[in-house]
């Protein structure tokens, strides 16, 4: 015997490094309970497959099961042993992982491709960037001038064609009213009966085509049914405009597209959406972007790029079952800045999160100007600065990146990622650039040069390479790991032996969790060479606030008290710590380079919602409120639902749920939740504090403790959080005021001006705040045993004080 710890292997580096997941054993574990009505309601729509009999313990199962598959070789008995140990710490809810895992977890993961189990990306081409939203990925875009190599000006003339004989081809009436409808040619509203159907064959005429009447010289392409078919119609459009074939002719054919409502394999059946999705892409392409850049009213390269993946990204928003997440991001320097910063609020484009990327010469220059400076450089980002404030105060957007403070930037190992010229940075199995291997080549050299070599994913907690990057990242639930019911436990006071115990539990939940997550970095992707470069990961905690209340005995205003709330602190380090050094000899035991980055805190709103908890590192958003969530799905005229409607729909509304349609996202509807948050149910009283109530400056407090003590000095992402100023309380100097004390001391922050929700006139937002008795009049509408359980109106009462003992 060589004295190793039962479970222990010897790494190449000779260091023994035991097995993490004891605390859970390899005997199976309950799983636990998903929370009633909203929590049910997400594992329904997003992770539960007929199989799991909607288990969690059978998610964990599979999910456990697949991300072990990802060794590549017959499990041996510490593999096995591993295995069991995750599937507990999964089944639990210790170890969330992310939405991802849990929806797309089995035993056939290792033989699908990476993007699929990927939140966070970055894309420079926006064939790339389709691709990966059609995979699910949220994405991130640098629109720097030093990054644009694509005028469309130059690209080819664009027909499309759609087989008469598909079954999505509109002939009838009805099937014409529901394409004029959503292709904007008849006004919200327009009954069938009141529809201009010549107008309507008069517009498919002029902007469709067919085989016979393409010019001979055409270059024609059928678009295969597949998403790698979809990004590669858009990768043959951007690298023809790319060599300045403008003289030439592409045929777009989209006749081998599935029809509308058919399901996606690998998507859990979903319904897909149909070759008009893509055509509609295309056309708003070639209408608004090819059209304009070529007589001169759209000359900038960097808008014409963000218009582009603005139509596709509508196009996979629309579609239901993906949601399209993403980031704009522009150097503050760019002569176009003014503009990109009102690109939202003057130019619609309303599919991603723009954020303008900063420095600390920004912020000098701002204060410098503000005392007096006539530096140009310095009025320069004072003037960026104020309009940038004047612009969020009124929609939330831009936000500020501080871009060099982000992790690969700091340390330079950005400016390490080789340039190659043969697209292999872009290549897997599943989908090879070739036309475009030139266009990415010179993007790579741009990049190599550019001021800011790295941006964020759609939530802003992962840094990434502009060129191309991917992070897989996870939760843990730390008051999820208490081996007894948190509930029953009298905040900070407990049994030494329990207190180790669930300390034990969290460490083995971030350990096992990194194990996770570097398995999954094995997997077939797009950006398999800057996977293997950066073996880049993000792990970190989500119901911050019930662990330091159940664990510690803790509210938010103790916790901002650094001597006071020590132990939290501490017990935070030391886990990130854990962390970093199981990334470090599980890198070690597999042969693969140390990971660049490993801790974050991502916005977990899926994950979270599945146990009724704060979401990362955010306060609860209300103390009681409903929850809308979308669904695809409209009503017929006759007021039914539409055959290709989520059955979701139907039964919810059938239970008594509310339901509406929405109009500012045709074809879909949501569902309210009456949600009473978790962190209400613990008994709080006082202690409780929800977003709305906490001061900015407490808040801005609390991320700079985060930053320090979770995500550390070393080998960290960053945090997403969103922080929201009320208009009611600031007015815009007050906001930039304080924007200029905090803002350039943590890495980012999404800073959210907003009304009180009566004031701000959307149509819905994701959270409505409902007064108690509003509440429980909604819950009693509902005939759904599961959510009165759950929501007993007792919590109620005694988060309020009135608790009836």
């Amino acid at each position: 015997m060589d004295g190793m710890q039962p479970g222990a292997l010897r790494a190449p580096n000779g260091i023994v490094q035991p097995l993490p997941g004891g605390s859970f054993g390899e005997a199976k574990l309950p799983p636990r309970s998903l929370d009633a009505g909203m929590g049910l309601a997400v594992a329904r729509r997003t992770v539960f497959r007929p199989d799991d009999q909607e288990s969690f313990g059978r998610v964990a199962d599979r999910v456990a099961e697949g991300n072990m598959s990802l060794l590549g070789r017959g499990l041996t008995a510490r593999d096995r042993r591993e295995r069991d140990r995750l599937r507990n710490a999964i089944a639990t809810g210790a170890l969330i992982t992310s939405g991802r895992h849990l929806q797309h977890g089995d035993a056939q993961q290792a033989g699908r491709n990476m993007e699929v189990f990927t939140n966070c990306a970055t894309a420079i081409a926006s064939f790339a960037k389709f691709y990966l939203l059609l995979n699910g990925s949220g994405v991130g875009r640098a629109y720097d001038d030093a990054l644009m190599a694509v005028d469309w000006s130059r690209a080819p003339q664009v027909m499309v064609q759609l087989s008469a004989d598909h079954p999505d081809y509109p002939h009838d009436r009805a099937a014409l009213h529901r394409f004029g409808t959503e292709f904007g040619l008849l006004p919200w509203g327009t009954a069938e009966a009141d529809m201009d159907e010549a107008a309507i064959r008069a517009f498919m005429a002029r902007e469709w085509t067919t085989s016979e009447a393409a010019p001979a010289h055409a270059i024609r392409v059928s678009i295969e049914d597949s998403r790698e078919g979809w990004a590669k119609a858009i990768e043959i459009i951007e690298s023809m405009a790319f060599a300045g074939a403008r003289d030439h002719v592409v045929l777009l054919d989209f006749s081998a597209i599935r029809p509308r409502g058919a399901p996606i394999g690998g998507m859990q059946g979903r319904p897909a959406s149909g070759p008009l999705s893509l055509m509609r892409a295309v056309m708003a392409i070639r209408r608004e972007v090819i059209e304009p850049a070529r007589d001169g009213r759209l000359a900038e390269p960097w808008e014409q790029a963000m218009l582009v993946d603005h139509f596709l990204s509508v196009e996979v928003q629309v579609g239901g079952a993906r949601r399209a997440a993403r980031m704009a991001t522009k150097n503050w320097r760019d002569p176009g800045i003014l503009r990109f910063i009102r690109a939202k609020s003057e130019g619609g484009l309303w599919t991603a999160n723009n954020s303008v990327m900063v420095d600390a010469a920004f912020w000098r220059g701002v204060r410098a100007a503000r005392h007096g400076s006539a530096r140009a450089e310095d009025r320069r980002a004072l003037e960026v600065f104020d309009e940038v404030t004047r612009c969020a105060f009124v929609n939330g957007e831009p936000g500020f990146i501080n871009g060099d403070m982000l992790e690969d930037h700091r340390t330079g190992r950005a400016r390490e990622k080789p340039v190659y010229h043969d697209g292999r940075d872009v290549r897997s199995s599943r989908y090879q650039v070739d036309h475009a291997s030139a266009l990415l080549a010179d993007l790579s050299a741009r990049a190599a040069d550019a001021h800011f070599p790295c941006t964020t994913n759609p939530c802003g907690e992962i840094v990434l390479h502009v060129t191309g990057g991917y992070c897989v990242i996870a939760d843990f639930a730390p008051l999820l790991a208490c081996p007894v019911d948190p509930a029953t436990v009298l905040p900070g006071i407990m049994p030494d032996a329990l207190a180790e115990e669930w300390d034990a539990r969290v460490e083995d939940s971030v350990r096992l969790g990194v194990r996770f997550l570097m398995r999954a970095n094995s997997m077939d992707a797009l950006y398999g060479e800057e996977v293997r470069r950066t073996n880049r990961m993000g792990i970190g905690p989500t119901g911050l606030h019930e662990w330091a209340w159940a664990r510690f005995g803790l509210g938010f205003e103790d916790v901002l008290d650094e001597a006071k709330s020590a132990p939290f602190w501490e017990a935070l380090a030391r886990f990130s710590e854990a962390a970093k050094d199981e990334a470090d000899a599980y890198a070690d035991e597999l042969g693969r380079v140390r990971p660049f980055t490993v801790t974050t805190v991502k916005p977990a709103g899926t994950t979270s919602k599945l146990f009724g908890l704060t979401e990362g590192a955010h306060l609860p958003a209300r103390r009681q409120y409903l929850r809308w969530v979308q669904f695809k799905g409209t009503r017929d005229e006759a007021g039914g639902w539409h055959k290709d409607a989520d059955p979701l729909l139907a039964d919810y509304e059938a239970r008594g749920y509310p339901v509406k349609a929405l109009r500012s996202f045709p074809g879909m509807s949501v569902v309210g939740f009456p949600t009473l948050p978790l962190i209400q149910r613990l008994g709080l009283g006082d202690k409780l504090k929800t977003a709305p109530e906490a001061s900015p400056e407490e808040q801005y407090r609390w991320l700079s403790l985060m930053e320090r003590h979770w995500i550390g000095a070393e080998r960290g992402n960053q945090i997403s959080y969103t922080l929201k100023v009320y208009t009611d309380r600031h007015d815009l100097d007050a906001f930039r005021d304080m924007l200029l004390t905090h803002q350039p001391h943590v890495r980012c922050c999404a800073v959210l001006p907003s009304a009180p929700d009566a004031a701000l006139g959307y149509e819905y937002l994701p959270e409505q705040e409902v007064t108690e008795a509003e509440f429980e009049a909604i819950v009693a509408a509902i005939r759904d045993p599961a959510l009165h359980e759950a929501l007993d109106m007792a919590h109620l009462a005694c988060a309020n004080g009135a608790c009836p003992i």
